[in-house]
Formats: structure tokens, sequence, C-alpha cells
């Protein structure tokens, strides 16, 4: 058996393994540590114009983000009904996972007042 192609596949493995580990880790953003320290201007940069926007009379502007977009499902199978001769009629199941909000609310001197994220 030839011990050096077994180490190197090994090896080769190992650093697929790491790769893939270290590409499925993303940070989080702490908005919470933003507050007070971040303009509309850089949200409108990193993350893109957002998706609704409302300009307060006070001058606050109150910012939305759509994160992750709401998703229908509906999925079909033949089952096997125990006391039914042969299969049953196909069964429906619909799921649906809500979208995804980030609010951003900043005050008249145009820095990041608070943040929620939350599902509608």
């Amino acid at each position: 058996m030839n011990t050096m192609g077994a180490k190197s596949h090994f090896s080769l493995m190992s650093l697929c393994l790491a790769l893939l580990l270290c590409g499925c880790a993303t940070s989080k953003i702490n908005w919470a540590e933003r507050v007070g320290r971040y303009t509309f201007d850089q949200a409108v940069v990193e993350l893109g114009p957002p998706d609704k926007q409302a300009r307060l009379q006070d001058g606050t502007v109150v910012a939305e983000w759509l994160t992750r977009p709401s998703r229908n499902r509906l999925y079909t199978s033949a089952g096997w009904y125990p006391y039914w001769h042969g299969w049953g009629f196909p069964t429906y199941v619909e799921t649906y996972s809500p979208e995804g909000w980030l609010r951003l609310v900043f005050g008249p001197d145009g820095q990041l007042k608070e943040w929620k994220t939350y599902l509608r």
C-alpha cells in the first residue's frame, strides 16, 4: 500500500475541510456597538439603499432593509398507510418562513440612534 499517497490524500482532505469551515464562519454585525458611531451614509455603502425609508419632522431618519425574503414551499409525497391496501393519495405539506427586516433609526445628527431586527 502506498502510505505516501494516503498521507497526502488525508492532508488534502483536512485542508479542504478547514477551508470549508473557515468559509462558513461569517461574523454577525454587532449593531449595539455601532450606536452613536455609525452614519446613514455608511449604512447605504455597506447595505445598499434601504427598501423603505421615512424622514420624520424632527429630522430623524427611519430606514428598513430586507435581510431575508419570505419563502413558501409545498412538499408532496405518496405515503403508505398501514390499514389501507396499497398506496394512498399524495399528502401535501406547506411551509412558510416570514421576511426578515433590519430597522435602523438615525438621529437628526445622522448618527445611529437605535436598531431592531424583526420578522414580518
